[in-house]
């Protein structure tokens, strides 16, 4: 999550990892300045009232771009001027984000074509897709299918899944995730069980599109996606936002989408091949892409509109070194409306995500204000369009409001827990920078403890607004809900992170309850208040620890500045 370089020799030793012979993570973590924090006024009352009114039918499910999501920006600021913040981006408190919206529809079956057999499968039960292209239709007219394993180019890993293949004409058949998924440790050529950003759907469709193909298909399976078909046909179906690119998506590829494993079984029968054989052998060094000999056709209409949505930012200065920023985030947009549940609702409220985290955003601010300002500026980011791929925060990152290399570091805030008090907290991340060493102070004080992400297969640490400031060297927190229940342990928190996953998450059905356990929200606002204050009160500027993905970005950041770092 971060990058660091030194500038100042004679600061060095106040500076968290400022060292030219990059010294031990323990070490440089001995050396950090944590300082105490006394417990927060932080009003659940206000954390209550804004998740409650932003997961309202009235907001419509917070779409950028919809009524509903000018709503929502309005009722941001009016809750921002009332936590005490000033306006954060050169007196406004909007940054613009140009997106661009493709509705599809009048789908037509996606039909396979191998020697004598012809399947067809229909959209929604079987496959769904879209476009990044703004175009008035697609038509994908026998594209050549090849299994491409899944779907990586890393030369750093040595590792090509395209290997002397040139897609022009095709469709890449992609698995999920990465190869050694299945790994029980998270050791090996990507990390073993722990997914890496090769594994993430938005890498394999952009290598797809660089590699010049037709088509990218993912093969859907609910374990290694960490979802089920549920959510991907609800979070593909309707329309969907993109970042606005230059050439109107014409470098990318037509089409890209899903399709339901059994389908894939299917189409792998009829051309001669066995997924299972194909899957065994795509987790091997050395793999080479399978032309399946057939083809596809496929096509649909698309209304395209483009529009601005907007990122509302809040500050509160700094009283000794303003110049220097701790960033807090969360994303308010939601996925509107989508596909109907049993009884006809097609309002996805997203009132736990992100209703949650965007009213701690408030609550938070609020309680900053009233203890008084601290050494650095405090930065309060609600970010839109993370559903439709970290948009916000990705366009904040490539066009901060203030410069990266003065962000010190920050807290991201995505789908509190309400699963009740816990005594442990769910670190993603963990072990990855010197921000342990101010959790673990953190933690210490309220008398719980750090426990590393459990399923770290899902890549959990690729898909919140985090990751936009990680891989740009910043160092970013992003710490879920605990999974040792205060009432029931593990078993219960466990139970509750499923019903959730299988029950609300992306549908409908997560709305605002009114009988909700309020207790262990209280506990972690408590402590992402602590740690932003932690960092904005410190001297020390935490790194990545050596060897991790990020400090190279980190240092490079720091190195092209006078200022900050």
């Amino acid at each position: 999550m971060l990058r660091f370089a030194c500038f100042a020799a004679a600061a060095s030793l106040m500076l968290a990892g400022c060292s030219d012979s990059a010294e031990d993570a323990d070490q440089a973590a001995a050396t950090l300045d944590i300082p105490e924090v006394a417990p927060g006024d932080i009003s659940l009352e206000t954390m209550k009232e804004v998740t409650k009114t932003l997961s309202s039918d009235e907001f419509e499910g917070r779409a950028p771009g919809t009524p509903g999501g000018a709503k929502t920006l309005e009722y941001l600021v009016e809750q921002f001027k009332q936590a005490g913040l000033e306006p954060g981006n050169k007196g406004s408190w909007y940054q613009d984000v140009p997106l661009v919206e493709i509705t599809s529809e009048n789908f037509q079956p996606l039909t396979v074509n191998g020697g004598d057999k012809k399947l067809s499968f229909s959209y929604g039960d079987d496959w769904v897709g879209t476009t990044y292209r703004e175009t008035d239709s697609i038509a994908l007219k026998d594209s050549e299918l090849v299994f491409v394993g899944y779907g990586i180019n890393a030369p750093e890993k040595n590792w090509n899944d395209y290997a002397g293949l040139d897609m022009t004409g095709k469709t890449a058949v992609i698995l999920v995730n990465d190869p050694d998924w299945e790994s029980e440790a998270s050791e090996g050529p990507f990390n073993g069980k722990a997914m890496t950003y090769y594994g993430r759907w938005t890498y394999k469709y952009e290598e797809a599109a660089r590699q010049g193909a037709d088509a990218a298909l993912i093969i859907h399976d609910t374990y290694p996606a960490s979802y089920g078909w549920n959510v991907v046909e609800s979070s593909w179906s309707g329309p969907q936002a993109y970042a606005q690119r230059k050439d109107k998506g014409a470098d990318q590829t037509m089409l890209n989408g899903w399709v339901q494993k059994d389908v894939a079984m299917k189409i792998m029968s009829a051309t001669g091949h066995d997924l299972g054989d194909l899957m065994e052998a795509a987790k091997k060094p050395g793999f080479e892409p399978v032309d399946l000999g057939a083809s596809i056709s496929t096509g649909f209409d698309n209304t395209v509109r483009t529009f601005d949505s907007k990122n509302v930012v809040g500050v509160l200065p700094g009283n000794e070194r303003p110049d220097e920023y701790v960033l807090y985030t969360a994303h308010w947009d939601h996925l509107g409306h989508c596909k109907a549940d049993d009884t006809g609702d097609d309002i996805c409220n997203g009132a736990v995500d992100n209703a949650t985290g965007t009213a701690a955003l408030v609550a938070i601010a609020a309680a900053q204000k009233k203890a008084g300002p601290t050494a650095r500026s405090q930065v309060f980011l609600a970010v839109t369009a993370e559903e439709s791929g970290l948009l916000g925060s990705e366009y904040y990152g490539a066009n901060p409001v203030v410069p990266l290399e003065q962000t010190v570091a920050g807290v991201n805030m995505d789908a509190l827990s309400l699963a009740g008090e816990a005594k442990d907290v769910t670190v993603m991340g963990m072990g990855k920078s010197q921000l342990d060493g101010f959790l673990e102070s953190a933690l210490k004080a309220e008398g719980r403890v750090a426990t590393a992400d459990p399923e770290p297969q899902n890549g959990y640490y690729y898909r919140s607004d985090h990751f936009s400031f990680a891989k740009r060297g910043v160092p970013m927190f992003y710490i879920d809900g605990g999974q040792d229940l205060v009432d029931g342990g593990t078993e219960a928190g466990a139970a509750y992170q499923a019903d959730y996953t299988e029950n609300r998450y992306h549908g409908p059905k997560d709305e605002y309850d009114p009988n909700w356990d309020w207790n262990g929200v209280g506990k972690d606002l408590q402590l992402f208040y602590r740690l932003g204050r932690m960092l904005a009160m410190s001297s020390s500027w935490p790194n990545w620890n050596d060897g991790d993905e990020f400090r190279a970005a980190r240092e490079e950041s720091c190195a092209a500045s006078d200022a900050g770092c």
